[in-house]
């Protein structure tokens, strides 16, 4: 089956290390994701595509437990087949914080502060039969070092 991204230019792709695509505006060095043009913080309209880094940390998080409005929401969307996801906004790079699906639905194993890392997740079946992926922040596993 081929893999299609969710939409063009969120990330590279097809790609073994797949990052996020943002604007970085060369007035203020402001970051944005996705792309913008112009920069919000400053106003200018002067910005770059830069590639985003592999990790963050977790901002803040909830979980989507019903299903949301469709369009613009792509998956399974009905009672029976919806899958509660986690949510959330992860602060890459230091520079700018994503809002993003997380890859974990329990409360249990989600914090505010823990390291995460960006994944490519398969969303849904296209009309076409293509593999919609999109991306999404996984927690980080940690080295045990005891």
């Amino acid at each position: 089956m081929r893999q299609v991204p969710v939409a063009e230019g969120l990330f590279t792709w097809p790609a073994d290390e797949p990052r996020l695509i943002a604007s970085r505006c060369l007035d203020c060095d402001n970051h944005m994701f996705p792309t913008q043009d112009d920069c919000p913080k400053c106003s200018g309209s002067s910005t770059e595509a830069v590639e985003l880094g592999r990790t963050g940390v977790l901002w803040t998080w909830t979980v989507q437990g019903y299903p949301p409005k469709s369009p613009p929401f792509a998956g399974e969307a009905g009672p029976a087949s919806f899958q509660p996801f986690g949510v959330g906004y992860v602060e890459v790079d230091g520079k700018v914080r994503v809002e993003s699906r997380l890859t974990v639905a329990d409360p249990e194993r989600l914090a505010i502060d823990m390291e995460m890392e960006m994944v490519i997740e398969p969303l849904c079946v296209n009309q076409d039969g293509d593999e919609v992926v999109t991306f999404a922040f996984a927690p980080r596993a940690r080295a045990d070092h005891g």
